[in-house]
């Protein structure tokens, strides 16, 4: 047992044992800074393993200021400090970084590197102030690196984070090392550093021995520059002005006056408002190729030379901030206005009538008195005054209306009510009680039109009424007509007293002249009479291809003794009706001149409409409907045909209601027969079973119908009742139905003057009028026909419609303003305009991703050789006004304007091959590389130097 038991004591001692032995202690990670040096190198192999391309599929985030530069980032901690370290890449890892590169990050411009790292501490300054700090993390970076056998260089920001100070570090193999530093200089920078040859000097410095070897030896130095220089623009595009004009501005800005114009005073929504300038100015960047210089005398040369001698020439526009801003209080335009009129809209529902909105005693009042502002009478007087009497001048027309807007039920631009919806926009905020007050008058100054026999202003009077428009409209147009009816009806009436007067000398004169004028004559033979309104288009053009034939020379005899006294008494003829003669009287058939049917507004159709729908189809209904056209055409028929009889005026008026019962003609073809012919009249057939009928209709009134001309009749529109009925309804026409008609007229008004606009024909702005015209028709449709009520879902609908159109009025702005600035360079204005339109889409709602866009517009053009001219004519030289206030200290000039930024690079080559470490040097075989390389940039008040330099361990 005892041997046992030691036994099993001996194997335990050999397990602890064997464990002992199996663990050891890595004393190369010890201490903090070890592991710390540990964790970066983890870190750093974790993402040369992955690579580029699955980084990116990971969590790799995009720059903005670069399409191809991306980050990942890692923390870290050492000694209770948390740090962050970042790496920026691209998608490519080829290729060499571009000195001048418009998408390079900054610390790839100071130092010409591409990929690289960069480790700085969670704070809030983000940099650190302590150098031994620095450099302790620097170091960890770099061995972290070694270890990897990375070439990835490191920098760590140090300083004050103004300074943009930076210092880095980078492994190129076994012979090289390359170190970084930056710093800049904030406030005076010294006389010497503000020129060209200086900067020269201080590069030099770097690598010469003495400051007598700087004189004494030529260095063959690689230099390029690139100049940015900045014009902004004043409102009219003219920055040249003198003493005198700024004196004045001074004075005029005290006093609240200006005389100065605005740069959209020549753009059609200058009537209305004036915008801010999108286009604040330019930036030009011009850039020049690489050279070698060997002396500081050739930078005193080059100093003076011009920006047109720089072999690129790059345009970037300063546009407003507000153009991408769409809070409430930085809206300007139609749409700022109308989304307070669908306010008003909203509202419009409260009251019965206009005037219980301007009443104060109306109960519902008290909600919206206090934000409900009524501009002064002095203002009203204007805008009447330019609608009715400044609106006489200018001719209806409908100019400027884009090929779509008629799919949208409002009144024409140039109308009445269209002008009236655009006032209504700026008076008194729109608010409902202002738009209520306005239209009260606006309706009172109509009715002293129709009493006082006025003309309407701003209304056409032609001989239909536009169905198209919306109601308003119809029936100031009408009213236009009815007044015109009624100036006519007068003036007859005193040409009548007058003629009656024997003193007259007009009575003499109108006698005779009167009597020839009632036996008018047709000025051709084959006259197509008229036709039933009841009567298919089919039918019709087949009963006219039976009765109207020509007629052959023998039929063509006809007696002059018969017609002689027929013709005495015959008036109001247009002419005679193809082939066919009377029935009672061997004599040709004259077609009357008619009344037109009368004027109906859309609402008076549907009226029409909807009592035939509740009576059904019977003719006696369709005929009591008819009975003053039928009469008047009877009258005028009676007058024109003296021997005519009832079955004469249905032959001509409703041919399918007269049936031929000849016999001669059943076996021929259609209107084959000839109705001259003796052998054949009188024409042979009965009238139709309906007009057959015993108290027939059409037969009593033919028996009532006198014989009169057209000249003698009563107008089939009575001006006087309809001119009444539509002041009636304006004066009683629902709030929210007034509205509704004046959204629609308003969102069409506005496009059509934003159509109007001139911006240089570019496509994309016409595709997104044409979408605008297409989205404002299925929204604007729902306000047709009455069918909007109180908390309607509509009144979303167009709050988002406004919003629509307040993109395409921004949009329309940059067009015309890039338009006019860039005239002559019609690529350039378009290609802006394309660049801003593709950062603007995702703001629209309508782009492939909404969910994050740049929130800054950074894109630039190149100008090409020939628009060099059309962008210098942009830089205007300064007067002596204007370029006193500042000391020019530094050279290039372009047009007397000074550089906003100065941007050079030096850099010094050296060959290696003949090193005995060349061999192994990956970035060293046989070939050039920098071994000193500085990058300066700044003005008279600021500079920054960035240096690299490259040396052998």
């Amino acid at each position: 047992m005892a041997s046992s038991s030691k036994a099993e004591s001996n194997g335990g001692d050999e397990a602890m044992e064997d464990e002992e032995v199996e663990h050891f202690d890595d004393f190369t990670i010890a201490s903090t800074w070890e592991r710390f040096i540990s964790e970066i190198e983890a870190v750093c192999r974790q993402w040369m393993s992955d690579g580029p391309n699955n980084l990116l599929k990971k969590d790799a985030t995009p720059l903005e200021i670069s399409t191809n530069l991306y980050k990942v980032k890692s923390d870290l901690k050492c000694d209770n400090k948390n740090y962050s370290m970042e790496y920026y890449f691209g998608n490519s890892n080829h290729g060499k970084v571009v000195d001048w590169e418009l998408s390079l990050h900054e610390l790839q411009l100071c130092f010409g590197v591409q990929e690289f790292l960069v480790i700085a501490p969670q704070s809030i300054s983000g940099v650190i102030l302590d150098s031994p700090e620095a450099s302790k993390l620097l170091s960890a970076v770099a061995i972290a690196l070694t270890n990897c056998s990375s070439f990835w260089p490191a920098f760590v920001p140090v300083h004050d984070p103004s300074r943009k100070a930076y210092i880095g570090i980078q492994n190129m193999g076994t012979t090289f090392t390359r170190r970084f530093e930056a710093d800049r200089i904030g406030t005076q920078v010294p006389i010497k550093l503000m020129h060209l040859e200086g900067l020269y000097e201080l590069f030099v410095s770097k690598f010469a021995y003495s400051s007598m070897d700087i004189s004494m030896n030529l260095f063959k130095v690689h230099f390029t520059m690139k100049l940015t220089f900045k014009i902004l623009l004043s409102d009219d595009d003219d920055i040249r002005r003198d003493d005198a004009e700024m004196t004045e501005s001074v004075y005029e800005s005290a006093v609240g006056t200006s005389g100065k114009g605005q740069w959209d005073d020549d753009c059609p929504w200058s009537e209305w408002y004036s915008s801010e300038d999108p286009v604040k100015g330019f930036e030009l960047i011009a850039s020049w190729s690489e050279k070698m210089v060997e002396s500081s005398l050739e930078m005193a040369e080059l100093e003076n030379s011009s920006p047109h001698e720089a072999k690129k020439w790059i345009l970037f526009p300063i546009l407003s901030p507000n153009i991408t801003d769409t809070t409430m209080g930085n809206r300007v335009g139609f749409s700022s206005q109308l989304y307070l009129l669908i306010d008003a809209l909203d509202m419009s529902f409260q009251a019965q009538f206009m005037e219980d909105f301007v009443s104060v005693e109306n109960p519902g009042s008290d909600n919206f008195k206090s934000s409900t502002a009524v501009p002064p009478p002095t203002v009203i007087d204007r805008v009447l005054k330019e609608l009715f009497h400044e609106g006489k001048k200018s001719p209806y027309f409908a100019k400027g209306e884009h090929r779509t807007s008629q799919a949208i039920k409002a009144a024409a631009l140039d109308s009445l009510f269209a002008q009236f919806c655009l006032h209504v926009l700026w008076f008194g905020n729109c608010n409902i009680r202002a738009i209520a007050t306005l239209w009260v008058e606006f309706v009172r100054e109509v009715r002293w039109c129709w009493d006082e026999v006025q003309p309407l202003p701003r209304m056409p009077i032609s001989s239909s009424i536009d169905l198209s428009s919306c109601l308003i409209n119809q029936k100031l147009q009408m009213l236009a007509i009815c007044i015109e009816r009624k100036h006519q009806s007068i003036e007859e009436f005193q040409d009548c007293l007058e003629s009656q007067d024997p003193e007259s000398p007009r009575a003499e004169e109108d006698g005779p002249v009167s009597e020839d004028l009632s036996t008018m004559q047709t000025p051709g033979e084959n006259f197509d009479g008229k036709c039933d309104s009841h009567l298919s288009p089919e039918v019709e053009f087949e009963s006219k291809g039976n009765l109207f034939e020509e007629r052959t020379k023998s039929e063509d005899v006809i007696s002059f003794t018969d017609q002689k006294s027929t013709d005495s008494t015959r008036r109001g003829s247009a002419g005679i009706v193809g082939t066919m003669m009377l029935l009672n009287s061997y004599q040709s058939m004259h077609a009357p001149f008619t009344q037109d049917a009368p004027l109906m507004t859309e609402d008076m159709h549907e009226e029409r409409l909807q009592a035939v729908e509740a009576f059904g189809d019977s003719f006696d209904f369709s005929a009591q409907l008819e009975k003053d056209i039928l009469s008047s055409d009877m009258s005028a028929f009676k007058a024109a045909n003296p021997d005519g009889v009832f079955e004469d005026f249905i032959r001509w008026h409703s041919p399918r209601d007269w049936e031929d019962s000849d016999p001669k003609d059943e076996g021929l073809p259609n209107g084959s027969a000839t109705e001259t012919s003796k052998d054949n009249w009188p024409p042979r057939g009965h009238l139709s079973k309906r007009m057959s009928e015993h108290g027939n209709l059409w037969r009593q009134l033919w028996n009532d119908a006198p014989a009169l001309p057209v000249s003698e009749q009563k107008s089939l529109l009575d001006p006087n009742r309809e001119g009444e009925k539509i002041l009636h309804y304006l004066e009683t026409l629902r709030p929210h139905q007034l509205l509704e008609q004046m959204v629609c007229t308003a969102f069409k008004a506005g496009a059509d003057t934003l159509s109007q606009t001139s911006y240089g024909g570019l496509k994309l702005m016409k595709t997104k009028m044409d979408q605008l015209y297409s989205t404002m028709a299925s929204v604007l449709k729902f306000l047709q026909g009455n069918r909007l009520s109180a908390e309607s879902e509509v009144i979303d609908d167009l709050r988002r419609l406004c919003v629509v159109f307040e993109h395409v009025e921004k949009l329309m702005a940059l067009a015309a303003s890039l338009h006019r600035k860039l005239l002559q360079a019609p690529r350039l204005s378009e290609a802006i305009f394309k660049d801003y339109y593709e950062f603007y889409l995702p703001r629209m709602g309508t782009g492939m991703s909404s969910n994050k866009f740049e929130t800054e517009f950074n894109k630039k053009q190149l100008v090409r050789s020939h628009e060099r001219g059309a962008i210098s004519s942009l830089f205007t030289p300064p007067t002596a006004s204007q370029s006193w206030r500042k000391v020019l200290s530094m050279g290039n000039l372009f047009n007397g304007h000074e550089p906003i930024l100065r941007e050079i690079i030096f850099s010094l080559r050296d060959r290696v091959s003949g090193n005995h470490y060349a061999d192994s040097t990956p970035t060293a075989r046989g070939e050039a590389i920098e071994t000193h390389r500085m990058y300066i940039s700044g003005t008279s008040n600021d500079l920054r130097v960035a240096l690299s330099v490259t040396s052998c361990d």
